[in-house]
């Protein structure tokens, strides 16, 4: 198959699009791992059509508005790239052609809102508190407003956690086995710090010390993807200067920014700190990833009995291979029991800021997955990741369930402390 793709026109990204288009045959091992296409039944809405119109795009054989409407209602779930035989690099070629398309769209201005919102003020975590704060109050018009900024508002929860800073370094407990970085993340520090805290305080139960670099912001992986690379390489630059260099792993205890960083290398591809990049994306790693190689101090006890629903985070089973290692960790706490949901690799409909952008079809699969949670009659649900927690609380309370979901890390810090 022969491609005319002009590498200097498409730039830094072009390499690893062709070879992703190259690699597809056409076979169909995607359709049945595709989200999409499971809800839609659009071939033109599964990965292999998306291909086929990624690449006329960049052939110039189609116009990009043409094709948009389907590459958009892609979630970037990434579960077609372990169901694919022949390794298609689904998520390079994804990333590359929203990057390189994004300045020839023509969207309309209820679409520049939405994007305008989420790039000024998610990666932002002040601006972000100020933001979820000031929406509650349009909780109150919500019906009036336009879908998307409807979906919006409808994804505000009714209180924000109170603030409470975090320390320069949190020292290990008795002998220290290691040192490293905490990535803080952006939306999780204002929907979620807790989870940071229980991070802490597991890390240190394990004779694990923590930095956490205070200059440190946004990974960029909200921006990457949505195709707003310039931004993204700004963000990430910083905390390329900003994270010391003396430390074991650069942990992450949120599974899209773990998967962006672990992309540094393609998005810092011919910059002069390309090599940087690259080797902080080395040492980035989930903090189930990191408990389970180092071998974790089980907990004593957990007084109650808990059958425990396992959520695959997408950004951590498909696009970081990440399968055993949180379920180890929930399988060494005592009276704690882990079940497996129906359709577990399917993703909830959060990924990223698909939710907001996409609502009706992540409304769908946000249903489907609180329904299994619901029919698998268990006492907590566990993920790892803050943007799938959002989602599933949603989509659970509209089913009329009031089911606990927390992060893997808090289980196991409630472990510890009982």
């Amino acid at each position: 198959m022969q491609h005319d793709i002009d590498k200097s026109k498409h730039g830094q990204r072009a390499d690893a699009m062709v070879t992703a288009i190259e690699s597809c045959v056409h076979c169909g091992f995607c359709l049945s791992a595709c989200p999409t296409y499971s809800v839609l039944g659009e071939e033109m809405d599964s990965p292999r059509g998306r291909i086929h119109l990624m690449k006329n795009v960049l052939e110039d054989n189609l116009a990009v508005e043409e094709a948009q409407p389907y590459i958009d209602r892609c979630l970037g779930c990434m579960a077609c790239v372990p169901a694919c035989p022949s390794g298609v690099a689904y998520g390079d070629l994804l990333t590359g052609y929203r990057s390189l398309t994004e300045s020839q769209r023509d969207r309309s201005l209820i679409d520049m809102t939405t994007r305008t919102l989420i790039c000024e003020t998610l990666p932002y975590p002040n601006r972000f508190r100020l933001a979820v704060q000031t929406g509650a109050v349009g909780k109150f018009f919500q019906n009036a407003l336009p879908e998307k900024l409807a979906a919006m508002v409808g994804m505000i929860p009714d209180t924000v956690p109170k603030f409470e800073s975090l320390p320069d370094v949190y020292p290990a407990k008795g002998e220290r086995r290691g040192r490293v970085a905490l990535l803080a993340g952006c939306v999780q520090q204002v929907l979620a710090p807790h989870i940071n805290w229980a991070t802490l305080r597991v890390l240190a139960e394990n004779g694990i010390e923590t930095i956490i670099p205070k200059k440190q912001g946004c990974c960029g992986s909200i921006l990457m993807h949505i195709g707003e690379d310039k931004r993204a390489i700004q963000h990430a630059r910083n905390n390329l200067n900003t994270f010391p260099d003396d430390i074991d792993a650069i942990i992450t205890n949120a599974a899209g920014c773990g998967s962006g960083m672990h992309e540094y290398g393609l998005l810092f591809a011919r910059e002069k700190d390309e090599s940087r990049a690259t080797d902080f994306a080395d040492k980035v790693q989930d903090i189930s990833v990191f408990l389970d190689k180092i071998g974790i101090r089980p907990p004593e006890t957990m007084q109650k009995l808990l059958r425990v629903a396992y959520h695959d985070a997408c950004h951590l089973l498909h696009a970081q291979g990440i399968h055993a290692a949180p379920r180890n960790l929930l399988n060494a706490i005592p009276n704690v029991t882990v079940v497996e949901l129906f359709e577990a690799g399917m993703c909830c409909g959060s990924a990223g800021t698909y939710n907001l952008e996409q609502p009706e079809i992540a409304s769908e699969l946000g249903r489907r997955k609180a329904q299994a949670i619901v029919d698998a009659k268990v006492d907590r649900v566990v993920t790892g990741n803050i943007g799938c927690i959002t989602q599933l609380e949603t989509h659970l309370k509209q089913l009329g369930h009031n089911i606990p979901i927390v992060h893997t890390i808090q289980l196991l810090d409630w472990a510890y402390r009982e």
